[in-house]
């Protein structure tokens, strides 16, 4: 028989928390989103774990309207991760850049950089999104297509990969006696022309330590699953009831397969909030103490721009009023469908008032689950179990107590059931994930596989 999975685990780093409410639990809060201190803590405390991976979200753009309520992403992914690299020295360090902005060679060059400051740690989490504020900050008129949206986004990543093989490292051969410290024969140039996007040349970053870096993917609807399962060896996504779930995790399992990939070589990841408390009582009466904090005004008008309704469509202790939610069905963003079919589906299946799917729109599409060690470790086994997930990226509501809890009290029992690694096993991102070596299909001999990451 085989052994059980390995249970996967990434941290979605804010200073705060992500609880809406979590930045007012602080004495001095306004610093919060740029203060380095209170990042380095949540690192140390997630290595301290043996956690896989900080995962840092972005959205490109200005200031945009939430961070009016709540602490917003202020510094640069790719800096802030550089610099926790060097206070770290195992997890794993996934950055979030768009495909839709800027040009390939930046993040490529960035993200190889990133790998090779941090000895084989770096990925690169892939995002499609084209809010206002994004295209507003770019000096962009207008978006692009569904379609053509996915088209730009496959020259972009065409391109970074094309370039993070392009200097292998036997290309790097120092010799003095012959005066040459590149090998011009080993390189491997590009030479891309895309409607979008177009490169050519080698970058000037070798390979680097993971051969290379990890491929992340932001995202759930039918495009970007199969955008995921081509490019991609992990995929984050929203998914909060296990039905969808099994068949979103089922569906990325043949797709990957249907390119000719190991499907055990792409993982699925949903993002998770867990609320701990060493009772179901303590973790209702925390969830109920940060919730007290909210702006429900601000919730409620969220609310509202995900069904295309005005906020007084809403009166908040009264049952969601699915009729007026479907008529308004067609004026639905892109960008809010899927938190849309999300909190719909939740709110079906628990009967929830207006009030309580606004309380559940905190979590931005993701899972909440609120109890003690006991109940949100079983909770995590038996989505991995039921074929729904391969691990998840942990949201935690108020950092750092909320990730310590998960640390000191979940974490346990999760290697008590041998489903989590008690030491880091390896240096690499690829080897706490489980994934093999990237080997340029160009290299005829692979190297052995990484094993289970443990």
């Amino acid at each position: 028989m085989p052994s059980p999975k390995p249970v996967r685990l990434g941290v979605n780093v804010l200073a705060s928390g992500r609880h809406d409410a979590a930045w007012k639990t602080f004495s001095d809060p306004a610093s919060l989103s740029t203060d380095i201190d209170a990042f380095l803590r949540i690192a140390r405390v997630a290595e301290k774990g043996k956690i896989d991976a900080l995962f840092l979200a972005d959205g490109p753009g200005g200031l945009v309207d939430e961070a009016l309520h709540r602490p917003w992403r202020a510094l640069d992914p790719v800096t802030l991760l550089a610099a926790l690299s060097q206070a770290t020295s195992h997890i794993g360090l996934v950055a979030t850049t768009s495909t839709i902005f800027g040009h390939p060679y930046t993040v490529a060059r960035q993200i190889a950089s990133l790998d090779h400051i941090s000895k084989g740690r770096a990925a690169w989490n892939i995002i499609t999104s084209q809010t206002p504020v994004a295209l507003a900050a770019y000096g962009l008129p207008h978006g692009f297509d569904q379609d053509e949206r996915y088209r730009r986004a496959t020259e972009f990543v065409e391109i970074v990969t094309g370039l993070w093989d392009s200097l292998p490292r036997e290309a790097v051969v120092a010799d003095r006696d012959r005066h040459v410290f590149v090998d011009k024969a080993r390189v491997r140039p590009i030479a891309i022309e895309g409607r979008h996007f177009s490169a050519s040349g080698a970058l000037s970053a070798p390979v680097g330590p993971q051969g290379r870096p990890v491929i992340f993917q932001a995202g759930q609807s039918e495009d970007s699953k199969a955008f995921g399962a081509r490019y991609a060896d992990a995929l984050f996504t929203g998914q909060r009831l296990i039905g969808p779930a099994k068949k979103f995790y089922a569906d990325v399992k043949a797709l990957a397969r249907s390119h000719g990939r190991d499907p055990d070589q792409l993982l699925v990841m949903p993002g998770l909030f867990p609320i701990v408390g060493s009772t179901e009582a303590e973790a209702l009466r925390r969830k109920a103490d940060l919730d007290a904090g909210l702006d429900i005004a601000f919730l409620r008008a969220e609310l509202a721009r995900h069904f295309a309704l005005d906020p007084d469509d809403l009166p908040l202790d009264a049952p969601l009023p699915y009729a007026l939610i479907e008529a308004a069905e067609p004026r639905v963003p892109i960008a809010s469908r899927w938190p849309r079919k999300q909190i719909l589906a939740e709110a079906v299946e628990h009967g929830w008032t207006v009030r309580q799917a606004a309380l559940s729109n905190i979590v931005g599409g993701h899972r909440m689950i609120v109890g003690p060690p006991e109940v949100i470790a079983a909770d995590i086994l038996h989505w991995l179990d039921s074929g729904a997930a391969d691990g998840f990226n942990l949201n935690i509501d108020v950092q750092t107590s909320g990730l310590e809890d998960i640390v000191d009290a979940v974490l346990p029992l999760l290697r008590k059931a041998g489903r989590f690694r008690d030491e880091y096993t390896g240096r690499t991102l690829r080897h706490h994930l489980g994934l093999d070596p990237y080997i340029d299909p160009r290299d005829a001999a692979p190297l052995p596989r990484t094993g289970t990451g443990r």
